[in-house]
C-alpha cells in the first residue's frame, strides 16, 4: 500500500483578476465558474479521490471565511483532516510551513500535497496519476513541483526551466523565472524545456522543514510559535492573530523554491487552467455557437468570442467582438478579452483609494463590517482633500480662504463670510492635531490674521468681508461669533499665541452685547431685532464644549448649561420630539411655516452635542433626549429615494425642502457614533451605511478632494460650486469615524 498523502488546499486568496465578481469577502474559490460547483469543493472532492492510497484533506483559509467554509465542508468527510484558519493573510510561504508542521505534529514524517483551491483540473484520474509519478522523487528528499507544458507564449504565468530526468518521471529543476514578456515567452515555448508553474507541490514534511530552517528559519519558528498557540473550535483550528500578523509575508516560490537545491518537476498529464483572467473562462465554460460565454441576464446580438456575465441587472450587447463585460450590482468591468487580466490595475486603484467595491459584494441583507470605510476615509481626507484646500482653497494674495471653488478648482470670487474663515481655520487645527504633514500651523495663523481684519472696535466680528478683506456686512452676528469662538478654542489647543486672548475678548463682547437681558439665551445681533433661532445657540454650545476641552475650566460648562436648559424648555418639543428653529422674544415658535420648520440635520447635530455635554457634565438624562432627536430625524427626515436627510420638514413630517445638502449627512454619522458609544443598540451598521451614503451621493461623484453639496429629491446633483464652509462638517464627522487611528500613517 502506498504511503498516505495529506492534501492541503490553500484557500486564502482573493482572486482579484476576476473582479468585480471575485472580491475579498467572496473570492473566486467560492464561485461556480466551470459548472462543477464551487471551485473550493471541486478541489476538495478531487483531493479525496486518490485510489492508489489514502488521502486526508486540510483546508488553510482566511478566518473571515470560516462560516462559509464550514457550510461548504459540512457534509464532507475529510478523513482526518480539518480546516485551519489564518487570522490575516501572509501569502503562500507561511501556509506551506504550516502544512509541514501539521503533518510533523501528528507523525514523525509524511507526504504533503499543497495545492490552490481555485484552479480548474477537469481530469481527476490523470491528476492523481501525475501526483503518483512524483511520489518516488518526494520520498527521496526532493520537493516536487508540477509543470504544465506551454501551449502559447503566455505572459501571465511564471515558468520553470528543467534539465535531465532524475528520479522516475521527475526532471531536475534548473531555475524558476518571472512572468516574461511576449518575446521571451516565445523563446521558452520554442525551447521545450520550460513549463508553466501550476503552483502544486509534493514533499515530505521533514524536507520542507529542512528547506525553511536553511533559508527562512525565522519564518519557520514564527509559524511554529503560532501553531503552538492554536485554538480548536467547532472542529477547526484558529491561529492567534497577535503572533501570526508578525510573520513575514512571502510566497513559497521566493522564500524556498528559488533557493532550495533539491527541486524536481513532473510534467502534468491533466488539463489545467488557473482561471487567472476573464479570458481564461472562455476556455472552460460552455459557449454558444459563436464562441460566447453568456451568464446571467444578458442579451447578446451579433457578438463573437465574448465573455458576458451579469448579476443583478440586464446587460445588452450588440456587435461586440473579443470583449469581456462583467456587471454586478455596483460595478461594471469592460475590456478586450486579451487585456482582461489587467483588471488587477483597476483593483489596485480601488484599493489605493479605499473604495469598498474592491472588498465587498453588495447584497441587500448583508451588514458591512465595522470600520469598513476607514481606508477610503483616510485617503479622502489626508491625500485628496487637505492637500487641495490647503493649496487651492487658500487666498495667498488677499488673505484668508476662498469662500468656494468651482469644480475645476478655481476661486469663485464670492465674499468671505466670517463663519467660513473660522470653519476653515478649525479644519486645519484638527488636521494639525491628527498629525497631518501639511502646513497646518501656517494656515491656522493665516486664517486668524485675516479674521482679525473683521474685528469691530468693541471686540465683535463682522459677518462678511469682501475677497480683499474690506468689510461688506458689519453685522456682529451671533452665529458667526460662535464659530469664531469655536475656531479660537481649537487654535489655542494647537498653541496659537493670540487665540486665548482673542477668545476671552470675544466672550466679553458676547456678555456685553449679545446676552439676553432676561438671561435666556443670546440675541441674533446687538439690539436683538431679528427672529430668534436655536441654531446659533447650538453652535455656541459647540464652541463652549471646545473651550472646556481646551482648558479644562468648568466655567465653560456652566455657560453651556444655560444653553442646554434653553434646549430643554424651549427648543425641544416633548410631544412631537422635534426641534424648533424659529422663535419670538419669549421663545415661542413664530407663526406660520417658520414655526413648524424643523431641520433633520440639526436634530442629529443636537443629538451629538447633547451626548458630549452629558459626558462632561453628568446630566445623563440628555442621552434619552438625544435618542429621541435621532429617532425623529430618522423617521420623518429621510428621503426614501436616496436615504439622505432632507434639508427641512415640518413638525408633522411633511417635507418643506426636499433637497439634501451634504452637511446633514455628516451629522447623522456623528450622532450615530455618539449613540453607539452611549450603549445599546449597536449602531455600527447604521454608521457604515451613513458613511457609504455620504460617499455615494456627495463625495465620489465630485472631483478629488471636493463634494457635491446638494442632491435633489430624485438623486440629481444640483450644486454649482463647492462651498468651503462644508469642509468643517465633513472633517469633523470623518475624523470622528476614524477615531484614534485617524492619522494618515495609522
Amino acid at each position: 500500500m502506498n504511503a498516505p498523502i495529506a492534501c492541503f488546499v490553500m484557500s486564502g486568496g482573493i482572486g482579484s483578476r476576476l473582479w468585480p465578481l471575485s472580491r475579498e469577502d467572496n473570492p473566486k474559490q467560492f464561485h461556480d465558474l466551470a459548472g462543477n460547483g464551487s471551485m473550493l469543493m471541486s478541489t476538495v472532492r478531487r483531493s479525496l479521490a486518490r485510489t492508489a492510497g489514502s488521502s486526508s484533506v486540510y483546508l488553510i483559509g482566511s478566518e473571515r471565511h470560516a462560516a462559509r467554509v464550514a457550510d461548504e465542508l459540512a457534509a464532507v468527510d475529510l478523513r482526518g483532516g480539518q480546516a485551519v484558519f489564518e487570522p490575516v493573510g501572509r501569502n503562500t510561504a507561511p501556509a506551506v510551513a504550516l502544512a509541514a508542521q501539521i503533518v510533523l505534529d501528528g507523525e514523525e514524517d509524511g507526504l504533503c500535497l499543497v495545492m490552490p483551491s481555485d484552479h480548474v483540473i477537469e481530469t481527476t484520474e490523470q491528476f492523481w496519476q501525475t501526483v503518483e509519478d512524483g511520489v518516488d522523487a518526494a520520498e527521496s528528499g526532493q520537493i516536487v513541483v508540477f509543470g504544465i507544458r506551454p501551449t502559447a507564449p503566455e505572459t501571465g504565468f511564471g515558468y520553470i526551466e528543467v534539465g535531465d530526468f532524475g528520479t522516475g518521471a521527475a526532471r531536475n529543476v534548473k531555475r524558476f523565472v518571472e512572468k516574461p514578456d511576449e518575446a521571451t515567452a516565445k523563446t521558452y515555448l520554442a525551447n521545450g524545456n520550460f513549463f508553466w508553474n501550476a503552483g502544486i507541490f509534493l514533499f515530505r514534511a521533514s524536507v520542507m522543514r529542512e528547506a525553511f530552517e536553511t533559508h527562512r528559519p525565522k519564518m519557520w519558528a514564527d509559524v511554529a510559535r503560532a501553531y503552538g498557540r492554536r485554538r480548536a473550535q467547532d472542529g477547526a483550528l484558529y491561529l492567534p492573530e497577535e503572533i501570526y500578523e508578525t510573520i513575514e509575508d512571502d510566497s513559497i516560490d521566493y522564500a524556498i523554491m528559488e533557493r532550495f537545491d533539491r527541486i524536481a518537476l513532473v510534467e502534468a498529464g491533466f488539463r489545467w487552467n488557473d482561471l487567472g483572467s476573464w479570458s481564461a473562462l472562455l476556455d472552460v465554460a460552455a459557449t454558444d455557437d459563436r464562441g460566447n460565454v453568456v451568464a446571467g441576464d444578458v442579451i447578446a446580438i451579433d457578438c463573437d468570442h465574448c465573455y458576458l456575465r451579469s448579476q443583478g441587472r440586464l446587460v445588452s450587447a450588440v456587435g461586440l467582438k473579443d470583449t469581456a463585460v462583467i456587471a454586478t450590482a455596483d460595478a461594471i468591468f469592460v475590456a478586450p478579452v486579451s487585456e482582461s487580466q489587467n483588471v488587477k490595475t483597476v483593483v489596485s486603484e480601488l484599493e489605493r483609494s479605499g473604495r469598498l467595491e474592491a472588498r465587498f459584494t453588495p447584497t441587500p441583507d448583508r451588514v458591512i463590517e465595522a470600520g469598513a470605510h476607514r481606508r477610503r476615509v483616510r485617503q479622502w481626507l489626508f491625500e485628496e482633500t487637505l492637500p487641495l484646500w490647503s493649496h487651492q482653497g487658500v487666498d495667498r494674495r488677499h488673505g484668508g480662504f476662498h469662500e468656494s471653488l468651482t469644480f475645476d478648482g478655481e476661486p469663485t470670487g464670492k465674499n468671505k463670510r466670517m463663519r467660513t474663515m473660522a470653519r476653515q481655520t478649525y479644519a486645519f487645527c484638527v488636521a494639525h492635531g491628527e498629525g497631518w504633514d501639511g502646513p497646518a500651523a501656517d494656515l491656522i495663523d493665516h486664517g486668524i490674521a485675516f479674521m482679525k481684519r473683521g474685528r469691530t472696535d468693541r471686540g465683535g466680528w463682522c459677518a462678511v468681508l469682501a475677497p480683499d478683506g474690506t468689510v461688506v456686512d458689519p453685522t456682529e452676528d451671533f452665529y458667526d461669533t460662535a464659530f469664531v469662538l469655536f475656531a479660537l478654542a481649537h487654535a489655542h489647543r494647537c498653541g496659537h499665541p493670540d487665540a486665548f486672548a482673542l477668545g476671552q475678548e470675544t466672550f466679553a463682547f458676547v456678555d456685553t452685547y449679545l446676552e439676553d437681558n432676561s438671561l435666556r439665551g443670546f440675541l441674533e445681533e446687538p439690539g436683538g431685532k431679528r427672529v430668534r433661532r436655536s441654531n446659533p445657540h447650538m453652535h455656541m454650545l459647540e464652541a463652549l464644549l471646545a473651550w472646556y476641552e481646551a482648558t479644562g475650566e468648568r466655567t465653560y460648562l456652566r455657560r453651556a448649561s444655560r444653553i442646554v436648559d434653553l434646549f430643554r424648555n424651549a427648543f425641544f418639543d416633548k410631544e412631537s420630539w422635534t426641534l424648533g428653529e424659529y422663535f419670538d422674544d419669549d421663545w415661542q415658535p413664530v407663526d406660520g411655516d417658520q414655526g413648524l420648520w424643523t431641520e433633520p440635520g440639526h436634530h442629529f447635530e443636537w443629538s451629538w452635542l447633547l451626548i458630549q455635554f452629558a459626558n462632561a457634565s453628568g446630566q445623563h438624562d440628555l442621552r434619552e433626549m438625544a435618542r429621541r432627536l435621532y429617532a425623529t430625524g430618522s423617521a420623518y427626515g429621510l428621503n426614501r429615494w436616496t436615504g439622505l436627510a432632507y434639508n427641512a420638514v415640518s413638525r408633522h413630517g411633511v417635507p418643506f425642502d426636499r433637497n439634501s445638502r451634504s452637511w446633514p449627512q455628516t451629522e447623522i454619522i456623528k450622532a450615530a457614533i455618539a449613540l453607539d458609544e452611549s450603549g445599546p443598540p449597536d449602531m455600527r451598521p447604521e454608521i457604515e451605511d451613513r458613511v457609504a451614503r455620504l460617499f455615494r451621493w456627495h463625495l465620489d461623484p465630485a472631483p478629488r478632494g471636493m463634494w457635491v453639496d446638494t442632491i435633489s429629491e430624485k438623486g440629481q446633483p444640483i450644486a454649482q460650486d463647492v462651498p468651503a464652509s462644508i469642509f468643517y462638517h465633513l472633517l469633523s464627522a470623518l475624523m470622528l469615524y476614524l477615531g484614534p487611528k485617524a492619522r494618515p500613517d495609522a
